[in-house]
């Protein structure tokens, strides 16, 4: 690790960060994550097994039970040899063991899942985590100003690592957070409501097993659509009060015709009830459907709503989105059993009887006016349910993470001017045991650092390590670091840039592109972190410093901070016109037995030495 300032700099600066608007700090006893994954794993993997063997069991003892009622009633039927009436104790006796077998089911179900849920926890413990979980890939926006840079989504992803969500609302919210900045007022309330979360593990655990699909497939759009869209039947009460006078007066009819043989008042009746029916069902049709539909996307969150309700929070932001799931103290998973009873009277429709007097009791206008009660009152619930879901799920999965490395820290956040300052920086997708950690400071006189070196040395992993941390640190997750005081940092990055076929541009072209943006962020924003890998490189040396110059000279005045990097020593000349504004720093690199080595290790300076004729002379290359 090499520090870039001198440490009279760093400690000449501490009454600045006494000033910090954000130094929350977790200071509890945690128990070793990883032992404690592996003991609740044991331990579900042993409630798995038991309620395995006492499925299969009462699998055999149904089989078992069947069979006795199939001899029974030959017995009674065919032999004659004894009363019908005894078949119905093996018929109890399988419908007994048969409700019994169907928790046993769902308790096995649930302890597979719990067991996946820590043999997860476990593989991002121990740096297995690539490849497996949701990754993302819907979020990939290559014009994004740092996302594809940085590697936030796909296969191996920060997405991938983070993510726990079993909802689209809640990777939807966790991707926004990771792609867009928050405030640092919203950050301090994320990193309090994370910490409370950090030791929640049963709560975690109990998230990821409750219902009956791993992944909640809901279409949040359609169902808010669904529930803001018009009421065209609830604000016309007087149709439901005609629909219900009409049904009594039709039932009073039929005692008429009963008792004085007089069926015209229940003729008449019936064909105005057939044409009220007739002239609204369009709207009973869209009252009733509508209704089935939403059902089913809401009774999938019911469990999760559920749970979540009786979950006793303290941090203002919790407590915040748990109110959001009441309406009038009505918790959102009862008003679904609510929305589930008037489902229920729907489908009871395609009953024969009910087919028939649907028509004289009006009874699709009724339970259509029972919906359209529903959507009335929470409909316009359903959104603000929605996002506190997202919101509460983003924050168990950073929650998760927290826990799960324990040796990450919050950041810490000051006003001012631009600044960065990482002690021990490290790349979050890097396994443990390959990550070398570097420190960065970016504050006061020194607003850029220039890193020169040869290829695969470390600059681009520096510039991830750099712009991760900074995403982490702004969408209020712990950040890879011992310690991480920054400014408010929106990020732009050009690193991993590329010409285009389809739009008919040169890598350099997207570079320049890409540059503009960046310095347009820098105008814009009080401070801005910039990230530049190569910079400049598909044009000559002239031109590049020059142009490299210009760019820094600009993000500088715009009161901007960030890295560049290069191979190409001559623009480390560059920091020479800008005095202690720009620092320079290198990765040094060594050939060993006619292999390049690195130890990636961040060092004060510009690169003394090129190893580039060496490495190619030991691959057989006559330079």
């Amino acid at each position: 690790m090499a520090e870039i300032l001198p440490k009279s700099n760093a400690t000449s600066n501490s009454g600045t960060w006494a000033k910090s608007c954000s130094s929350f700090r977790v200071t509890s006893d945690l128990v070793n994550p990883a032992q404690e994954y592996a003991s609740r794993l044991e331990t579900c993997r042993l409630r798995s097994a038991r309620s395995g063997k006492l499925h299969v069991r009462l699998g055999y003892l149904r089989l078992v039970l069947a069979g006795v009622a199939a001899y029974l009633a030959w017995l009674a039927f065919g032999r004659d040899a004894l009363s019908g009436y005894w078949i119905v104790v093996p018929i109890v006796g399988f419908y007994v063991v048969a409700s019994y077998h169907s928790r046993i089911l769902a308790r096995h179900r649930s302890a597979e899942r719990a067991c996946a849920f820590y043999a997860h926890g476990l593989a991002r413990i121990e740096d297995r985590w690539a490849g497996t979980g949701a990754a993302g890939e819907r979020f990939m926006d290559p014009d994004h100003i740092y996302a594809a840079d940085l590697d936030l989504f796909g296969d191996g992803g920060l997405f991938q690592l983070l993510c726990t969500a079993r909802t689209r609302m809640g990777e939807d919210t966790l991707a926004a957070w990771l792609l867009s900045p928050a405030d640092p007022a919203e950050v301090r309330e994320r990193q309090v409501a994370v910490a409370e979360l950090r030791e929640k593990v049963d709560l975690r655990e109990d998230l990821a097993v409750t219902g009956e699909d791993e992944h909640i497939e809901l279409h949040g759009e359609a169902l808010q659509a669904w529930a803001e869209a018009p009421n065209h039947l609830w604000p016309k009460q007087w149709q439901r009060a005609l629909a219900l006078l009409l049904t009594l007066c039709f039932l009073a009819s039929l005692f008429v015709w009963y008792r004085w043989g007089t069926a015209a008042p229940a003729i008449v009746l019936l064909v105005l009830e057939a044409l009220l029916a007739f002239r609204l069902r369009k709207e009973l049709h869209n009252a009733v459907d509508g209704a089935e539909h939403a059902f089913e996307d809401l009774k999938s969150l019911s469990s999760l709503l559920a749970r979540l309700e009786a979950e006793r929070f303290s941090a203002a932001k919790l407590q915040a989105l748990s109110a959001r799931l009441l309406q009038d103290s009505v918790p959102a998973s009862r008003a679904i059993a609510k929305l589930s009873t008037i489902v229920d009277l729907i489908i009871s429709r395609d009953h024969m009887l009910l087919r028939v007097l649907d028509i004289p009791l009006l009874y699709t206008f009724q339970v259509a006016f029972l919906a359209e009660g529903w959507r009335h009152k929470f409909g316009p619930c359903v959104r603000q349910w929605l996002s506190a879901i997202g919101e509460l799920e983003s924050l168990i999965s950073l929650s998760a993470y927290f826990y799960e490395h324990p040796a990450d820290s919050f950041p810490q956040f000051q006003t001012g001017t631009a600044c960065f300052h990482g002690e021990e920086l490290g790349h979050p997708l890097i396994p443990a045991a390959r990550c070398v950690r570097n420190s960065v400071r970016l504050c006061d006189r020194r607003r850029v650092l220039l890193v020169s070196g040869s290829n695969m040395s470390g600059k681009s992993t520096l510039l991830r390590t750099v712009g991760l941390n900074a995403v982490l640190a702004m969408a209020g997750a712990p950040v890879r670091a011992r310690l991480l005081r920054l400014s408010p940092l929106p990020t732009g990055a050009s690193i991993r840039i590329n010409d285009s076929l389809q739009e008919g541009s040169s890598r350099f072209y997207a570079e320049i592109k890409r540059l503009r943006r960046i310095v347009t962020l820098a105008r814009e924003s009080a401070g801005a972190l910039f990230l530049i890998d190569e910079i400049l490189q598909g044009t000559n040396s002239k031109d590049r410093r020059t142009g490299a110059e210009g760019v820094i000279r600009e993000l500088i005045g715009s009161g901007a901070i960030g890295l560049f990097t290069t191979h190409d020593l001559a623009l480390t000349e560059i920091s020479l016109a800008f005095g202690e504004a720009i620092a320079n720093a290198h990765f040094q690199d060594e050939i060993q037995n006619g292999k390049i080595c690195f130890d990636y290790q961040l060092r004060e300076g510009v690169v003394t030495k090129s190893n580039g004729l060496e490495l190619m002379r030991s691959i057989g290359l006559d330079v």
